[in-house]
This record gives C-alpha cells, structure tokens and sequence, in this order.
C-alpha cells in the first residue's frame, strides 16, 4: 500500500504568479519580477504557499507557463540513430531557432511516430533543480514538470479528430500555435500579446493566411478568458467543464486541465 495521498498538489507557476491546489484550490501568490529574477520569485512563491499546508507526504506536480519555457519543432531526420544524437539535434535546432546558447537548459521531446517531427520543449535547469530542492523541504516527491501547453493539449486532443486543424493555446500574455497536416506537425509559433478578442482573431487570421487558405479546424483555449469567453469567427472553444466558477483565478482555472 502506498504511503502518498491519491491526490498530488497541483503548482501552476504563471508570467506573474503561482497557484496551489489539490482536490480544493488553496491560493495565488502574485509577484512582479524582472524576467533575469522570474524563476526564483516564482520557487520562493511556491515555497510560501506549500509552507501553509500541513507536512505529510504527498506528491507535488508543476505546470509552467509558457513565459518559464522556449518551444520549437523538431523535424524528423533518418541520421538520428540514438538518444544522444537526438538530444544534440534538438539543442541545435533550438540555438539554430532563438539565435542563442541552450546551455543551462533541459530539452525534452513530444513522442512521435517514426517520420514525424516532433515538439520540443526546454525549461531552465534552475527551474528544474528548484523545484526539486523545494518539494524536498516540503517532503514532497517531485512527480512531473509539465509545460502548461502540454498538459492542454493532452487535456483536449481528442476534440481534434484526424483532420488538419489549427490549436491556439492563448495564455494571458503569450500564445502557441500549433499546425497539424496529414497527421503530424507542420507548425509552432509563439507571439507575446494579449488574449483578447481582436488579437486573437487577428493571429488566427494571420496563420490562416500564411496556410493559404487551406481549409482548417480551429480551436482555441484561453485558461484567463474563462468568465469572459471569447467571442471569434470559425473557431471552436476548448473548455473546461463542469464550467468555471466565478472569481476563480487563471492560475486555478489553469490547475484544472490535469485535475
């Protein structure tokens, strides 16, 4: 018999805050920090809101905003031969993407079908160390750190069918758009900018445009659009349900997508 509560904390780290919960959502803590002094706000955040809850041992799981990550797409290549290989390929394409050194960052891989590119994600080896360091104070075991994009698109992909579609993952301050074509990814993007109306159906023409006009599904999650849902053309809203109840946060909201 395991010793660890079947309900593991849920942390969400946000561009300007971090949530708690776990069957029952706990608290916000919301900070303003330079983006060099993000992630150890957003670990100092975490540590205060897990000091308030009762020390048993339990299981902590992280989702991060998009603002803690860099994303890119991965393309398939027949020379990769092993886990090493593909770790470097990934690094380089990442430099080759941001024009930048990946060092002092944590690359890890969308699993695909051989021939298909994959989505790639890296976080801060800082963040990640951190966060170990603090669910080891807090008695805690580490279970995942997921990107919150991740955890949306597990949350909502069979919504999506076998078809070409467009999803949208528009956070408050930063949005992912992923393209699949034929069955595997063509396409990710981020852009900075606000969730509103017009700038996101001014993104979804964009993208549509640079497709060609190709026909697509379009779906779209906006985790701080929930008491306000957005009103766009031609899309289909990703939501949570039982719907959200009024006054809770996006960091809550966002907690939800792997309740």
């Amino acid at each position: 018999m395991s010793h660890l509560s079947p309900d593991p904390f849920i942390a969400v780290l946000g561009a300007n805050g971090v949530g708690l919960g776990q069957r029952r959502w706990f608290a916000s803590q919301g900070f303003v920090a330079e983006r060099s002094q993000a992630v150890a706000t957003a670990l100092q955040a975490l540590r205060n809101l897990l000091g308030e809850q009762p020390r048993r041992r339990n299981e902590l799981r992280v989702l991060l905003s998009a603002d803690y990550c860099r994303f890119c797409l991965l393309p398939w290549s027949d020379v990769i031969s092993s886990p090493a290989e593909l770790q470097g390929y990934a690094r380089a394409c990442f430099e080759a993407h941001y024009g930048q050194s990946l060092e002092g960052w944590r690359i890890c891989l969308s699993p695909e079908a051989s021939g298909r590119a994959r989505v790639a994600a890296a976080v801060p080896e800082a963040l990640l160390q951190g966060l170990e360091q603090v669910s080891v104070e807090s008695r805690l075991r580490l279970r995942a750190v997921q990107p919150y994009l991740m955890g949306a698109y597990n949350r909502f992909a069979a919504r999506f069918g076998q078809g070409d579609f467009l999803f949208v993952l528009a956070e408050p301050q930063r949005s992912l758009v992923l393209l699949a074509r034929q069955g595997g990814w063509q396409q990710l993007r981020t852009q900075s900018g606000s969730d509103g109306d017009t700038s996101l159906q001014a993104l979804i023409a964009r993208e549509c445009q640079l497709q060609g006009g190709q026909p697509l599904a379009i779906f779209v999650h906006a985790p701080g659009r929930a008491q306000s849902r957005p009103q766009l053309d031609g899309v289909e809203l990703c939501e949570l349900t039982p719907p959200v109840e009024p006054g809770q946060d996006v960091l809550n909201v966002m907690a939800r997508v792997v309740a």
